[in-house]
């Protein structure tokens, strides 16, 4: 509690000049010297010696809020000692509003009301403002402890400027008058004491009132932290003489077999977990949906509950909606999932009414889904036989002669020029030459420049086509010759990276 005002205030003294008695005045700093760069005060060295001017500030009455509201505090009292308090233990002094909430228990308002006292009354002054960016985290306000000059003045305090070049309020104590030595000793012990949350009014009235019913009833039963009675009459912290103590029997007190007359039911018998109710299933039935739905996922829960509520009512679980939603069909692009479940769900539970109906629209899901899986795995399997199996001869006649005259050739290099006998030709002399179609000799230059740029805009698109049938076909060297190096290079790439099953190709 804050003393008075005459206890915190030393008795007046005569001016110099024996005129009328000095009186202080009254304490109130505006906002443009609570920096300190432009305050009058002086910095605190320790949070201890700033303790002792709030105390002296809180018990003066010198400072006064300047209400230009009808709410919010009208004094500086025990709670804004409370603010100070959390504010003396920082250093550097760099609260957050949250902290100070936490630590005090106040709310955010009273928090930035009781700082804004502090200020005003020239205990505090701003080091370094607080930011609030968006987009930007928070900073908080850093603070320097002061004493305001109007302390120095009421207890006789001395202080001296140590460096001349130094601001103004880095002085240093260095004496006190003797008339405010007895006040800085009171002030003293009030900073030493901490000035905690009032507690809530106890039980004792309550207890007693207790205690006098069971003595009207015959019976008093111990309580912690109350008058206790034990079983032997021993250690009893209080006799009473309306009734007799009850003792139970001791065979009871060994055994515990004595049994309360209103006996608790466990969560095993009671059943187990306690089953939800109407909004438990809907927020438990919207949750499932937007962990199994891709197109609910970033949904609000709430949100999908309340779309969700019709068919949650009628006991619809998890599957029967996916289920309702393969028979309205598959969606690809979601712009806003939850309306666009409420616009598939509309009417659900009126149509698929039955536990019957519901359960053969599971069956018909879950065969789709059955199929759909087997096509994927027979998909991979004609991949894998078309890119890893042996390789299938072309459709056309044309290309096949051509093959076949590679081939031919190929095999004639082999055998060291000696003639062999094919599948689809005769026997092949030795002096006998290619067509010369099978080269680029009767190409003419305007149709070798369009065939390479026809090549390099499949090959653009994935298509690798011309230059492996070249290739094939015509060999290396002659396919180079038609296509040049680097493009038959890197159509080579492509085509033997087609045959990975670790690589794929497609259009965005």
């Amino acid at each position: 509690m804050a003393a008075p005002i005459a206890a915190l205030l030393p008795a007046p003294r005569q001016p110099a000049d024996g005129g009328a008695v000095s009186v202080l005045p009254a304490l109130f700093v505006p906002e443009a010297c609570q920096w300190l760069s432009t305050t009058t005060g002086r910095v605190a060295l320790e949070g201890y010696s700033w303790m002792q001017a709030v105390h002296w500030v809180a018990g003066s009455g010198l400072y006064k809020p300047r209400r230009h509201r009808s709410h919010g505090p009208r004094a500086l009292g025990p709670t804004t000692v409370r603010v100070a308090q959390e504010l003396a233990q920082l250093s550097p002094c760099r609260p957050g509003i949250e902290y100070l909430v936490r630590r005090t228990g106040l709310s955010e308002r009273t928090v930035e009301y009781h700082l804004g006292m502090l200020r005003e009354a020239g205990l505090l002054a701003y080091v370094v403002r607080g930011t609030r960016i968006r987009g930007a985290a928070a900073q908080a306000s850093e603070f320097a402890l002061m004493v305001p000059p109007e302390f120095d003045a009421a207890l006789g305090i001395r202080t001296v400027l140590r460096d001349d070049a130094a601001p103004e309020y880095t002085r240093a104590v260095c004496g006190i008058a003797e008339a405010g030595r007895e006040l800085m000793a009171q002030l003293a012990a009030k900073a030493a004491r901490k000035v905690r949350k009032p507690r809530t009014k106890s039980g004792s009235k309550a207890s007693v009132k207790g205690v006098r019913k069971g003595a009207d009833q015959g019976a008093v039963t111990a309580v912690s932290g109350e008058v206790r009675c034990t079983p032997m009459q021993v250690g009893t912290s209080a006799v009473f003489s309306a009734g007799p103590t009850y003792s139970p029997p001791e065979n009871r007190l060994a055994s515990g077999e004595a049994k309360s007359p209103t006996p608790k039911k466990s969560a095993k018998q009671a059943g187990g977990r306690r089953k939800p109710n109407k909004v438990g299933r809907r927020y438990q039935l919207a949750k499932e949906l937007v962990q199994e739905l891709d197109w609910l996922r970033g949904c609000a829960v709430p949100r999908v509950a309340w779309v969700a509520r019709d068919v949650a009512d009628a006991g619809w679980t998890v599957t029967d909606v996916r289920a309702w939603l393969h028979m309205r069909g598959e969606v690809t692009r979601v712009r806003r999932g939850s309306g666009l479940l409420a616009v598939l769900l509309a009417g659900a539970e009126t149509i698929l009414d039955t536990p019957g109906k519901r359960a053969d629209a599971i069956e018909q899901w879950r065969g789709s889904q059955e199929a759909a899986r087997r096509h994927r795995i027979e998909q991979v399997r004609t991949r894998t036989e078309r890119y890893d199996g042996d390789w299938a001869m072309p459709t056309s006649y044309r290309v096949q002669q051509e093959v076949a005259a590679a081939f031919a050739k190929v095999r004639e290099v082999a055998t060291g020029g000696r003639a062999i006998l094919t599948d689809r030709q005769d026997l092949i002399p030795e002096t006998e030459s290619m067509p010369i179609g099978s080269g680029v000799q009767g190409l003419q230059d305007n149709e070798i420049v369009q065939a390479r740029n026809d090549a390099r805009q499949r090959l653009m698109m994935g298509d690798t086509s011309p230059i492996t049938v070249a290739v094939d076909t015509l060999g290396r060297e002659e396919a180079e010759h038609l296509y040049g190096p680097d493009l038959v290079r890197r159509g080579m790439q492509l085509a033997c990276g087609a045959r990975s099953s670790l690589m794929t190709y497609g259009r965005r």
